[in-house]
């Protein structure tokens, strides 16, 4: 079947989306042409206004409409434990699990040398200027649990050594739920390492 330009136009759009693929970006596109002409505006305005509207948080560097970010400002939280994060969708994750009652540092990406990124290229510097301010007792490194999420923790651990803080990294391994026999062996490995002691 035959397409026409503006068709294309949007398809090769919602392609460069993560996890679109050629089918999916088609259906799409089609749904679009068949909703109303209100719902169609209202959404590339959402769009538009998205890109206008939102800031980084002057202190976590979180995605936010007004800085500081509502979890910076919320004095139930503890501001002494900083959990550091490598985007603002690993932000999210941890916020919908409910269990970290601390403030975030979004780094902004992770040390890839290959990808010509470095500590210059994330927020290393920024993240040792808040801690080294005196009011932070424990840094949890979040970073993604892969060769640059590792590099990146353990680079900022050297960094922030010096500051006296408390430093840990997330635990990962065998996923709740799991089967061993599916599991590669670099998980069961990390999930005996990082095993902890029955109450």
């Amino acid at each position: 079947m035959r397409s026409s330009p503006p068709i294309d136009r949007l398809v090769a759009s919602f392609k460069r989306l993560p996890g679109i693929g050629e089918k999916s970006a088609t259906r799409l596109a089609f749904f679009v042409l068949g909703m109303p002409d209100a719902t169609v505006q209202e959404l590339a305005n959402a769009i538009s206004r998205l890109k206008h509207e939102i800031v980084l948080c002057e202190e976590c560097f979180d995605l936010t409409h007004e800085t500081p970010c509502e979890i910076c400002r919320d004095e139930k939280r503890d501001s002494g434990k900083i959990c550091v994060v490598e985007e603002p969708a690993d932000l999210a994750s941890i916020e919908r699990s409910g269990s970290f009652d601390g403030r975030y540092f979004v780094l902004g990406g992770a040390l890839s040398p290959i990808d010509g990124v470095g500590p210059d290229e994330i927020r290393v510097a920024q993240l040792e200027e808040r801690v080294r301010r005196g009011d932070v007792h424990e840094v949890i490194l979040a970073t993604n649990p892969n060769a640059e999420g590792d590099a990146t923790a353990h680079y900022i651990s050297r960094c922030l050594r010096p500051c006296k803080v408390r430093l840990s990294r997330i635990a990962y391994g065998m996923p709740l739920g799991g089967d061993f026999e599916y599991a590669d062996h670099v998980t069961v490995g990390r999930s005996l390492e990082n095993r902890r002691e029955l109450e």
